[in-house]
């Protein structure tokens, strides 16, 4: 794959950048690639204490000049995203926070829990970014999006109809979603 470092760079060199999921196993690997355009400061927003503290200390050993801000956070709570976006403006928001066990979800007693976080929280973050003039926000989504077939995989796609509705109610921030397929070595796929 050949990347656009320039265009990529323009979007995220000297900017606010907000990762949800942070420390997770995408979300942490997507924060060492965006640290490496120079972002003026990066929020690490995380669920887990224990994942947030170790991309902390991975980005603060590979980035030292970089500003983190480590923010303990729940995508289901709405009322806290709003003061997190208000405080930090984010220009660029990567929406990575989202229960991803295919099996783990299926189960009864976790479906709702996954509806909760992976389409109630979207909106959520989506919500807050829009209202925060966020100037682009990204859904990492799931190839198990496309025609679901297991519960993880459909509140991954009511997840992109969130951000599809956003694009057209909110017109100041550019909405997307990326899919990706299963991630060698990462945790849950």
């Amino acid at each position: 794959v050949t990347l656009d470092e320039a265009g990529i760079a323009d979007c995220l060199a000297g900017r606010t950048i907000l990762v949800t999921g942070a420390g997770g196993s995408i979300g942490s690997e997507l924060c060492r690639q965006v640290a490496r355009f120079g972002p003026a400061r990066m929020v690490l927003y995380e669920l887990s204490e224990f994942n947030l503290y170790t991309i902390e200390q991975d980005l603060s050993e590979r980035f030292p000049a970089l500003e983190l801000v480590r923010l303990i956070g729940d995508v289901k709570d709405v009322g806290h995203l709003r003061r997190v976006f208000a405080r930090w403006r984010p220009q660029v928001v990567f929406h990575a926070a989202a229960f991803k066990h295919v099996p783990l979800m299926e189960e009864d007693h976790n479906a709702w829990a996954a509806l909760r976080n992976n389409t109630f929280g979207t909106y959520n973050a989506a919500l807050a970014a829009a209202e925060a003039g966020a100037e682009r926000f990204v859904l990492i989504s799931t190839d198990k999006a496309v025609n679901p077939t297991n519960v993880m995989g459909a509140t991954k796609r009511a997840a992109e109809l969130v951000v599809s509705a956003m694009a057209v109610g909110y017109r100041g921030t550019r909405f997307m979603a990326v899919r990706f397929g299963n991630v060698l070595g990462s945790s849950g796929s």
